[in-house]
């Protein structure tokens, strides 16, 4: 086992190539070797198209009205002084919108009725054929609402708190190993801790929009959309059902997305009105939302609140554990951010409890957003983590350690592959931890140093993929793919071009498009072993089949194709995670309370790295937004209105390029035989689990006192150093 030190060109596999015409070629870029993204050329001159870069001749303009209340109902709609605005085509209103028809998700059910279970909830629709007519038709609409009382205002007592009985994710809410109390109760050493975790918000770069076509009538008519979405398929199926007509009947297209970070993970009420306001006009329609309504309808991280105790011998083994959530939902549909999942397959503790509890409040209801549950529950376990090192005198390191379990201990099934407390070493040695750890004062700062271990499930869903063999020597490989800027197209095409013994350059791949076979959502980190898996097993087949041709390849080339329901879904008798390490250094200023990292360093084991390039980004990223989580993102719901007040990136503070330090990346070369073809994990979202305890771990050293309550943000600081 080595660590990847620096992104490095490697060729494992030398084997001599031919093409089907015999004639030898260069060898197909072993996977491990890094690529540059493919489609990076089309993006930077703007060749790339996203959901609102076609221009279909006759195209309209939508645009929605939100709530202004906090709940209760619509009572009337004045649409006249909107309808006598100049190119404005008409207002849909609860009173006159297209009926829907059924669906899973009732957050789609747009304009169906006069309730409102929150502020922000769509109450109207203007058609224009000029955007900033649609927004002014917009405002100028009227409505008039009978309000009701709203309880906005999550806390860990409130009298409707109930124990659903799943978590996201299908997780059971309650998990029982021995009896907790008692153990905690007899613990030599405990520990027991509140913590807070506030609202977050995704905000990728490219808003939610779609542009919607029907073309045909009745029976007939067949509706095209290009969404900006994490998966076509699903947003194909809800469409389907809500406008009544067969799957087969409805495309769409997702061939390029600005970011998703969860909130396009699942169809968003906006393609819905777009393609409802389409049938209605008999024309194309746009509707992209402004960034101010997303907080509202597509979707945040759950606030969470916490309690975890932790019991231990004073040589730091753990003997017991309890982590307690309560989390909000809507009342229009429940989603229990599953943030106590994580410490069940951490740390080896004989008796333990983990529960979740959930509130149905007059709020938006919270959705995916990266490493849901994982990100918050990681921030309380390892900060909890720190605070018994620091009750046992114990150097967090090796308290992790010595806490290593042999099998996963919710499940007691081995692990696949698990290297944390490689990362835990490696990452001490390249960070420097033995001397880092002690704080110190460098002028008006305060520097201090935190350790957190990281973790992500490995998911892997069916899918499947065709592969074609050109007679010049081309290949095409077609999946229903998405890439949301992490390199999947060009990951893809690395998976292809090692499959099919051909350069990388030969190998072009389609993506993001319901016309193409069956791919899953690009979520869970999930992409890559899925996709993947299917690409190979279709090129695999090709290769076979060009191997066995004798002579020149028929015009029409060769083609196979693969689909890996049965493979996938067979259980495994492994527990499959990816794991981390992360290491941060901060400086706190003594004057202000501003909290600055100035290093930041990762070491993961996530199988194998099929492309270092793009892995590294997708790691970096990662960081920089548990930054983000730790010092500057929060949100807040206004008890008096409802609602969301930091709608915006001026209220709502993503970290900026001054916020950000160099970031060192590096991961352990695991070699793991039970994942998929290419024994890969995924990368996407482990990098954010571990970052903001280590960040919060450095900060209290520095300090010298523990904060509880995240971001970080100067005034909580400030009160820490008083």
């Amino acid at each position: 086992m080595r660590t990847h030190h620096t992104d490095r060109t490697t060729q494992t596999d030398r084997r001599d190539r031919r093409d089907q015409s015999g004639h030898a070629t260069r060898p197909a870029p072993a996977l491990g070797a890094p690529a540059t993204r493919s489609e990076g050329p089309r993006k930077l001159t703007g060749a790339a198209h996203y959901a609102t870069d076609r221009n279909p001749p006759g195209r309209a303009y939508a645009w929605p009205v939100p709530a202004t209340v906090p709940c209760g109902r619509v009572t009337a709609v004045d649409t006249g002084p909107s309808l006598a605005l100049p190119g404005v085509l008409d207002v849909l209103t609860p009173y006159n919108a297209p009926r829907l028809g059924p669906c899973d998700d009732p957050t789609l059910q747009v304009l169906q009725d006069t309730d409102v279970p929150h502020r922000g909830w769509y109450v109207a629709l203007a058609i224009a054929d000029s955007l900033e007519g649609a927004r002014a038709a917009a405002d100028a609409v009227r409505v008039t609402y009978e309000t009701r009382d709203h309880d906005v205002v999550l806390r860990t007592d409130h009298p409707r708190a109930y124990t659903p009985e799943k978590a996201n994710g299908g997780h059971p809410a309650l998990r029982e190993h021995g009896d907790a109390d008692t153990a905690l109760a007899a613990a030599p050493v405990r520990v027991d801790c509140s913590y807070a975790v506030s609202p977050l918000h995704n905000h990728p770069m490219e808003p939610h929009a779609a542009t919607a076509r029907w073309d045909g009538e009745g029976d007939g008519a067949r509706l095209t959309v290009h969404d900006s979405s994490q998966g076509a398929g699903a947003v194909r199926s809800e469409l389907a059902s809500l406008f009544e007509v067969s799957e087969d009947r409805v495309r769409v297209v997702s061939e390029h997305v600005g970011g998703g970070f969860g909130s396009k993970g699942t169809p968003r009420p906006h393609v819905v009105l777009a393609a409802m306001a389409a049938r209605h006009v008999g024309r194309p329609v746009e509707a992209s939302l402004p960034r101010r309504h997303l907080p509202a309808v597509v979707g945040h991280r759950a606030p969470t609140l916490h309690r975890i105790s932790l019991g231990a011998r004073p040589d730091g083994t753990l003997t017991a554990l309890t982590h307690d959530v309560t989390t909000h939902t809507s009342r229009v549909r429940e989603f229990v951010e599953q943030a106590a999942v994580p410490t069940r397959v951490m740390y080896a503790v004989p008796d333990s409890r983990t529960l979740h509890r959930v509130v149905a409040l007059d709020v938006p209801t919270p959705s995916w957003m990266r490493a849901p549950g994982e990100a918050p529950g990681m921030y309380v376990l390892e900060s909890a983590m720190d605070e018994l090192a620091d009750a046992l005198g114990l150097d967090p390191v090796e308290l992790r350690i010595r806490n290593e379990p042999a099998l996963e201990p919710d499940s007691g099934r081995p692990f696949s592959s698990r290297h944390l407390v490689e990362c835990l070493r490696e990452g001490a040695d390249r960070f420097g931890w033995a001397a880092a750890r002690t704080p110190r004062r460098d002028g008006p700062y305060l520097v201090g140093a935190g350790v957190a271990a990281a973790t992500y499930p490995v998911l892997i869903v069916p899918a499947a993929a065709r592969a074609h063999a050109r007679p010049d020597g081309s290949h095409l490989v077609e999946v229903n793919a998405t890439d949301i800027g992490t390199g999947a197209r060009t990951v893809l095409a690395q998976i292809a071009a090692d499959a099919l013994g051909v350069p990388l350059d030969a190998v072009t791949v389609a993506i993001g498009d319901t016309h193409l076979p069956r791919g899953p959502v690009a979520g869970g980190s999930s992409g890559t072993a899925s996709w993947g898996w299917a690409v190979h097993d279709a090129c695999t087949s090709l290769a076979a089949r060009v191997a066995a041709h004798r002579g020149e390849l028929p015009p029409e080339g060769l083609s196979a194709s693969a689909d890996t329901r049965q493979a996938v879904e067979e259980e495994s008798p492994y527990a499959r995670h990816a794991f981390g390490a992360q290491f941060a250094e901060v400086q706190v200023d003594t004057v202000t309370g501003e909290v600055r990292v100035r290093r930041l360093l990762g070491v993961y084991a996530a199988g194998r790295i099929l492309n270092p390039l793009t892995a590294r980004s997708q790691f970096t990223g990662a960081m920089v937004m548990g930054i983000g989580m730790a010092l500057t993102e929060g949100s807040t719901v206004d008890p008096a209105h409802g609602g969301f007040v930091e709608r915006d990136l001026a209220a709502y503070h993503v970290p900026v390029h001054a916020d950000v330090p160099d970031i060192e990346v590096h991961w352990i070369d695991e070699h793991d035989e039970h994942l998929n073809p290419m024994g890969s994990k995924g990368i996407g979202e482990i990098g954010i689990t571990g970052t903001a305890a280590a960040i919060g771990n450095a900060v209290c050293r520095a300090v010298g006192a523990r904060l509880r309550e995240l971001p970080l943000t100067p005034d909580r600081v400030l009160t820490a150093l008083d």
